[in-house]
């Protein structure tokens, strides 16, 4: 058994990997990776893998990026950590004051946490105690999409509708109201995704007209339904889900997570519709896939409310060992000032528009592609049975699963989403990273159908 072996087997002996069976590691053991440097990372054999998803949709400016580096070294040396109830730190102060400069208007208040189902966690007892306190006791329940995702802990599963997930915890969730949500690509208004007025709404309107009195938030993923495969819908929606919000006094909580900074083209997914919602959650990007950070940022009117003398028992008692964490701060306030300094979101432009045109030049007669959709740098590819009648693959085969094994042995990472391949990639790739991203994805559909390239399909 050589090293590589060794270690493979004591992390099986040990480790309970997230988001897996465990069983597939007997015939597909971990990889285990030495260094990262850019977009690549590299494993104990040399190998090296295009990091097409970012490492979890965390890294967005590089593997071991010097500048993030250095800021976190420079931290280190001065203060790694304080408690952060009733002590504060610079890099705290003045990550909040910058966020706040950036988020949507009216968003005036940060709350520390390390993750971002935490995030959420947090969002919903600030909404659920914020109508308690004024006064309006009958609003406890949450609004939620089918095929959301909000996250792994009870509260964020809750409101999550991905049963994969979910199902087995069912009798510890909290009673969620769950709402037909957007599928632009089977769309029964038979609608086009960039010239829909939403028509789907009807479902959330529905819904809220009969049980507004007992709504306290609705939670939605802005633009992007990430987990249920990079689903892509209107702005129209997010307009008149603020709408209705503001009309029965619901807390609209956007979770940008995943979706914030400038993975949709935007800094944050609401500016699509130019919304503000009550409470936004973030975490991910924030630090760049450095540090363990999260913030949930409200506004005065719901902050007001726990504000009072502490005996009245109305201040919001969630903490964390780890609140405020220094690095963290540090390592935010340095990838802000990379999106400033070196205009990423002007880049990001060029960029995802260079993937989505040399997808779709090379897809279009793939027969078991039944689209290709985009919003800034996310894209998505839909695997399908029939392009024609757009009926599913098999789940049960897992094509998405063994394309993204073929594609690792090809160098690339696209981890997919049931059968749902997507790009999510690190935002420093450049035109001929792209082009491998692509082309092994791409060859790798293809061997997995067993495709003659040289045969066009419709």
């Amino acid at each position: 058994m050589d090293y590589t072996q060794s270690l493979q087997q004591k992390d099986l002996n040990h480790i309970w990997h997230p988001c897996s069976q465990m069983k597939d590691y007997e015939t597909f053991p971990p990889i285990i990776i030495k260094s990262g440097q850019g977009v690549f990372l590299e494993d104990l054999e040399g190998n090296k893998y295009l990091d097409a998803v970012s490492s979890w949709w965390v890294n967005l400016f590089g593997h071991s990026n010097q500048r993030i580096n250095e800021a976190l070294y420079n931290q280190v040396k001065k203060l790694e950590h304080v408690i952060f109830a009733n002590f504060s730190h610079e890099p705290a102060i003045e990550l909040s004051e910058r966020i706040i400069k950036l988020v949507p208007s009216g968003l005036s208040k940060v709350f520390f946490s390390d993750n971002g189902s935490s995030a959420v966690e947090i969002a919903l007892k600030i909404s659920f105690q914020y109508h308690q306190q004024i006064g309006k006791n009958k609003k406890t329940k949450f609004v939620a999409l089918t095929d959301a995702y909000h996250g792994e802990t009870l509260g964020a599963l809750s409101v999550g509708g991905v049963d994969l997930y979910n199902k087995i915890y069912k009798p510890l969730l909290l009673d969620t109201i769950r709402v037909k949500g957007p599928d632009c690509y089977i769309c029964e208004f038979e609608k086009k995704r960039e010239t829909c007025n939403a028509e789907c709404f009807k479902y959330m309107e529905e819904a809220i007209l009969e049980n507004h009195e007992d709504i306290t938030g609705i939670i939605i993923e802005p633009m992007i339904q990430c987990a249920a495969g990079m689903k892509i819908y209107s702005k129209e929606y997010l307009k008149k889900l603020r709408l209705i919000c503001d009309k029965y006094d619901i807390n609209l909580i956007a979770d940008e997570i995943a979706v914030g900074f400038g993975r949709t083209g935007k800094m944050f997914a609401c500016e699509h519709a130019n919304i503000t919602p009550d409470i936004m959650c973030l975490s991910k990007g924030l630090t760049a896939g450095y540090m363990p950070m999260a913030l949930t940022i409200t506004n005065d009117k719901i902050y007001n409310a726990f504000y009072d003398d502490y005996n009245t028992f109305k201040a919001f008692l969630h903490s964390h060992s780890y609140t405020g964490n220094p690095l963290g701060c540090s390592v935010a306030l340095e990838t802000l000032n990379i999106f400033e300094e070196e205009n990423i979101l002007e880049k990001n432009k060029e960029k995802s528009q260079l993937i989505n045109k040399k997808v779709k030049e090379i897809i279009k007669d793939i027969p078991y592609i039944g689209e290709y959709r985009q919003l800034g740098m996310v894209g998505a590819i839909e695997l399908v049975e029939d392009k024609k009648t757009k009926s599913s693959l098999d789940l049960k085969k897992r094509a998405g699963y063994e394309i993204y094994k073929i594609a690792l042995r090809k160098g690339v990472i696209i981890r997919p989403l049931g059968n749902v391949i997507y790009f999510m990639p690190p935002y420093i790739i450049n035109e001929d990273e792209i082009d491998m991203m692509i082309k092994v994805a791409i060859d790798s559909i293809e061997e997995y159908f067993n495709i003659n390239k040289n045969t066009t399909k419709s």
